[in-house]
Formats: structure tokens, sequence, C-alpha cells
């Protein structure tokens, strides 16, 4: 599985990308088909409260690709609730099988 991070205009924190591998590693043991993991990383202007955004999308193949962006206080608030939307999404797929 390849995973790909992507953070826009800024340097991202090897904890994040830590953080980011490990998630991924953990969906990709319940979902072994999937062959991409990419993630994009943006922080939105004025920087308030709710401002870091995450968009995670998974590649599995033969079915489409999934996809789920949320936006919350941290990055790993943000990934933690992209995970659970595409979580869903897969246990969808994974019951068409």
């Amino acid at each position: 599985m390849n995973i790909n991070i992507k953070a826009i205009h800024f340097e991202i924190a090897d904890r994040l990308t830590d953080f980011i591998n490990k998630k991924a590693t953990r969906l990709a043991r319940h979902y072994p088909d999937m062959t991409d993991f990419d993630v994009t990383l943006k922080v939105i202007k004025p920087e308030t409260a709710m401002n870091k955004e995450a968009t995670v999308k998974v590649v599995l193949p033969p079915a489409a690709d999934m996809v789920a962006g949320k936006t919350a206080d941290t990055f790993e608030e943000a990934i933690d609730l992209c995970l659970e939307a595409l979580e869903k999404q897969l246990e969808k797929v994974k019951g068409r099988k």
C-alpha cells in the first residue's frame, strides 16, 4: 500500500506523519485490498478554531475511490473523523461482496 501525505503551504511534523502512517496501517489491516492512502492537509485562513482541514482518499480496486474530508481543531482529530467516515463507506463496499 502506498501512503502519500501532502501538506499545503506548511511543513508537516514527524509526529503527525507517524500518526498518519499508524492510522493508515491499521485501516489496511481491515481492508487488505487497499492500494493507496492519500492524505491532504490544509490550514484554513483566517487562523481561528476549527481551521485544520484533512482530506483522505482511499483507493480500493476494483470498487471506487473513497474520499472523506473533515475540519477540526487539530489535524489528528480531523484525520480520525475522516477515517470514521471512510470505515462506514468501506463496510458498505465490503458488505456487497
